[in-house]
């Protein structure tokens, strides 16, 4: 079995954050990367846990010195994916990065056997009730991200896989599918 850096992405709310913690929980072969960004943390996240929370400067310095696997800025912050730390995980263990559409396109780019996946909501308004139910976000910060919402979908079609997260489950068992078939190859 090989080792292999997965990509799932997915409009905000989809769950695929929630998807990804499982499978590391559940897998002792995979480890999550943990990126960078430059927007400020939500009650409970923990620097180097969720994410490393770095200034624009800071993150504006680690482009220069080529740092990152992939980076996108979007709802005025930086997300990045540390490089090296992708290279060297995936000498002992499987990578799954959470990441969004832009970053996961990119990361395909500099590592083409990157498998991409997408998870999709099962319906826009499923989607709103969910992002409304974090209550970490106001109403304008729910309408940002819903406005992206057309702009992702149309390009899952450029994803190795797309899953439907209507019932976890049922979802959770899609994605160690393809992680057990990509790992098999």
């Amino acid at each position: 079995m090989r080792n292999v850096l997965i990509a799932v992405s997915g409009p905000s709310g989809v769950g695929k954050g929630t998807l990804v913690k499982t499978l590391v929980k559940k897998r002792d072969d995979v480890v999550e990367s943990v990126s960078c960004t430059t927007r400020e943390p939500r009650s409970g996240e923990v620097n180097g846990r969720e994410y490393f929370f770095l200034s624009k400067a800071e993150f504006e310095a680690k482009i220069a010195e080529n740092e990152f696997l992939e980076y996108d800025q979007h709802f005025e912050n930086y997300y990045g994916t540390p490089k090296t730390f992708v290279e060297e995980t995936l000498k002992e263990k499987s990578v799954v990065l959470e990441i969004d559409v832009v970053g996961a396109l990119n990361a395909k780019k500099v590592f083409p056997q990157c498998v991409l996946v997408f998870i999709e909501p099962p319906s826009k308004e499923e989607l709103r009730r969910r992002l409304s139910g974090r209550n970490s976000e106001t109403e304008e910060q729910i309408a940002n991200r819903l406005s992206r919402l057309e702009y992702e979908l149309s390009q899952s079609e450029k994803y190795d896989y797309r899953v439907v997260n209507d019932d976890f489950d049922e979802a959770m068992k899609s994605l160690e599918e393809i992680l057990d078939y990509e790992k098999s190859k």
